[in-house]
Formats: structure tokens, sequence, C-alpha cells
């Protein structure tokens, strides 16, 4: 009983300041006209929240305050023992060395500015890594003829000034965050974005994908308003070196030899 009290003491400890946090900035937000949270703008991002608990490393923290806990991912046996090859072959395997988009949520954490477009009927983000871009439509269905992308089909809905953006209809190429974070083409993403205060965005990724994962796992990103900033070009293959390398390394290095 001891222990159950603790642990319920610990969870308020939590949540009450980050409520109170928001309930604070929810009066000072930017809003659009018809009074919804207004998200235009160019972003910086502060990359995946506790990103070690992927991998079982130490967790590493921004200053977006008082976080829930991840969850970090589970997969199944067939899927971690796929991760574990990948990460004995130290990522040369990694789709973005090879300059293809990131996928959902991973183009998020990469370090260049993120720009967001909104109106009543869309919401666009276009991100300067990779010339990736979602044009995402407010209450509307997923099409029934999705083509596997590697960004996916994303609609959108308001629940109150939180918006929720549902990702389905991906292909198998990209990772979900890390070294070897494989899944399957049932991967499904909520991605939920919300206000911490005027200057500071949260995104609650939730990971679903009952073909790979044993249970939806959780990724936090935080992103900062970054009114001096504008999406640049960005083009990945020029100069890029990875893919000498990774065909060095196969070619030479005793790990990689065939026997």
């Amino acid at each position: 009983m001891k222990a159950l009290v603790a642990a319920t003491l610990a969870t308020l400890s939590l949540a009450v300041p980050y409520a109170a946090a928001q309930e604070k900035a929810d009066a000072k937000i930017p809003r659009t006209a018809d009074g919804k949270p207004d998200f235009s703008g160019v972003w910086s991002s502060g990359g995946a929240e506790r990103l070690g608990d992927l991998g079982g490393g130490p967790p590493r923290f921004t200053s977006a305050p008082n976080l829930p806990k991840p969850e970090p991912l589970s997969y199944q046996p067939w899927a971690e023992a796929e991760r574990q090859k990948y990460l004995a072959r130290r990522g040369i395997d990694d789709p973005i060395g090879r300059c293809m988009m990131p996928g959902v949520p991973r183009t998020t954490g990469m370090p260049m500015p993120i720009q967001f477009v909104q109106n009543p009927k869309q919401f666009i983000i276009l991100y300067e890594a990779y010339h990736a871009f979602r044009v995402i439509p407010f209450d509307a269905k997923h099409p029934d003829d999705i083509e596997p992308s590697f960004m996916g089909d994303s609609v959108a809905h308001w629940e109150g000034d939180t918006l929720v953006v549902d990702v389905i209809g991906f292909n198998t190429v990209t990772w979900i965050s890390g070294v070897g974070t494989i899944h399957t083409d049932k991967l499904h993403v909520i991605e939920r974005f919300r206000f911490v205060d005027p200057q500071t965005v949260v995104i609650e990724a939730t990971i679903e994908d009952p073909g790979a994962l044993t249970r939806p796992g959780k990724l936090y990103y935080t992103l900062r308003h970054a009114p001096g900033e504008r999406i640049r070009e960005y083009e990945c293959i020029e100069n890029n070196e990875d893919l000498i390398r990774f065909e060095q390394i196969l070619k030479t290095d005793p790990l990689y030899q065939k026997k």
C-alpha cells in the first residue's frame, strides 16, 4: 500500500506542474482568427526527448518542463533480432545515409528548421531536411487508395487546444528513430502538437505497429520558435561521403567479410 501511495504521489507531482504550466500557457499562446492555436512560423527542433530510452541507454533531457516519461519501443522477437543486426553493422544501413526521407516522426528530430503553414482547411509542414513536406487536411479521412510512402498519409483534427495528426500508409524503408528502429507497413503514428508556452511546442508521438512491436511506444519532441530563421535549400546527395565510406567498410572491415 505504501508503495502504491508513493507511486501515486510521484505521478501527481509530475502531472500537476505540467497541467498548471499548460493552463498558464494557454492564455498567452498565439491564436488564429477562429480561436485555434496558431502554430504558423519557423521552428527549430530539439530532437527526440530522452532518446536513449529507445536503446536502453541513459536518457537525455531538453528544457521542455515536466514532460511525462516516454514509453520505449518494445520489439517482437523477430524485429528485435533484426534491430540487433543493424546495430552490429554500426548503422551503415541507415536510410538517411543514402539521402532517403527519414519518415515520421524521425524527420521532426532532424537538426534543421521546420516551418508550419496553417489555415482552417489544412496544416502544412515544410522540413528543410531531405526536401520533405506534408500537406495535412483537417477533419478528413484517409483516402482508400493510399500508396505506401516515406512520410505516410496524414489527416488532422482538434482536441481542444491540441492539434492531433493521424498518420498511416508508410513504406517499410524508414527507421522510426535511431539505428535499427524498423517497422512494418502496419505502422501507425499519432502526433499531438501543443504549446508549452508561446515560444515552445511539444509534439507527443505515439508509435503503434502490431507487426513489429508488442505495445505502443511514445516519443517527445520539443520545438522552439525561431523567427529569425527560414527554410533554406537542402541537398543531401551533393558531397555525400557516407555512401563511399559505407561501401569501403563493407569491403575492408573483417566484420563484414564473407567466410
